[in-house]
């Protein structure tokens, strides 16, 4: 660059910062991940939190429902979502193709609809207001639970509440009977409700996920990586140091550390061996549990038509074999 020096001291130095900014990279695009507060989506924010994702560019968007996330995902607010299968499901059938990366946990009696103690089974439903996120998780375990007990839907009375409104409305006797789950169930169990059905009767069938645009992967496919290694890195962290762990994440939680622990026994999260079966392979766990998924989803008019499911499954994101 010899002919900076004929240039003027001023000018020279404004040159060479306009080539030093042409030679900085561009700031890479955030992965924007929406979740809702739910005890198995937590290893999440214990990873930020710890700096498990390494540099990549994560962002953690949380909503205060399930509802919401899905809305974010349909308008592009999100690029990537922690979701139920079948409300995966839901977001294929209106068109999108998101890809499923990392099965994050299986319920097992996470998920429950709650009485007062004038609602002691099922069949005292009828006729009763059923508090339940309708475009959620919850319309399914609901239509689960009445196809258990032969009752049609059309017996209750079905008041829509979003997740963030489900402890008050029971507590303060706006429904008889409530669909939920952590935390919030456990919250409400101790203070006087009851069980009428939860996800141990249904097993397997409610399993939460982490999608994302294929666009994104696509073009990101290092962040998508990161994301799943920092999950799996974090659940490291939980099995080493349970007390520790749950203590941090308790906190976001609003509950204490040994309730979050307890919270934990009711859900199964699959470590990368599991994740390479239930994703990988000619055929991935994952993709016969979401047709199954979809068969009863179609039964319970919870779906109108059957959505396209052979390309849900990607295991090319998770950690290879050490």
């Amino acid at each position: 660059m010899r002919w900076l020096a004929r240039v003027p001291l001023r000018l020279a130095a404004l040159v060479l910062l306009v080539l030093a900014a042409g030679c900085t990279p561009e700031p890479a695009t955030p992965l924007r991940l929406g979740t809702n507060l739910w005890t198995g989506y937590e290893p999440l924010y214990l990873a930020q939190a710890r700096g498990y994702f390494a540099d990549a560019p994560i962002r953690l968007v949380e909503y205060t429902s399930a509802t919401q996330v899905i809305h974010g995902f349909r308008n592009g607010t999100i690029d990537a979502a922690a979701l139920t299968l079948d409300e995966v499901l839901l977001l294929i059938q209106d068109g999108h193709q998101p890809c499923l990366i990392l099965v994050m946990d299986i319920s097992h009696g996470a998920d429950a609809i709650l009485g007062r103690a004038a609602v002691q089974r099922l069949a005292d439903l009828r006729g009763r207001r059923v508090g339940v996120e309708s475009t959620a998780v919850g319309s399914y375990l609901l239509a689960r639970a009445l196809q258990t007990a032969k009752l049609p839907r059309s017996a209750l009375q079905i008041v829509p509440l979003e997740f963030d409104e489900h402890e008050r409305a029971f507590r303060e006797g706006r429904v008889d009977a409530i669909v939920t789950f952590e935390p919030v169930r456990s919250k409400l169990l101790a203070a006087g409700a009851h069980i009428l059905f939860d996800s141990r009767q249904i097993p397997g069938e409610i399993m939460d996920v982490l999608v994302m645009r294929r666009e994104y992967l696509q073009q990101h496919p290092a962040a998508a990586r990161q994301l799943v290694a920092g999950w799996f890195r974090a659940l490291d962290a939980m099995q080493k140091a349970p007390q520790e762990t749950a203590a941090q994440m308790a906190t976001r939680l609003g509950i204490r550390a040994d309730n979050y622990l307890a919270a934990l026994k009711l859900l199964h999260l699959p470590d990368r061996e599991e994740n390479r079966r239930l994703l990988g392979g000619e055929t991935p766990a994952a993709l016969t549990a979401a047709n199954r998924l979809a068969d009863t989803m179609l039964d319970q008019h919870l779906l109108r038509t059957r959505p396209d499911l052979q390309h849900l499954p990607d295991a090319r994101f998770l950690p290879v074999r050490e």
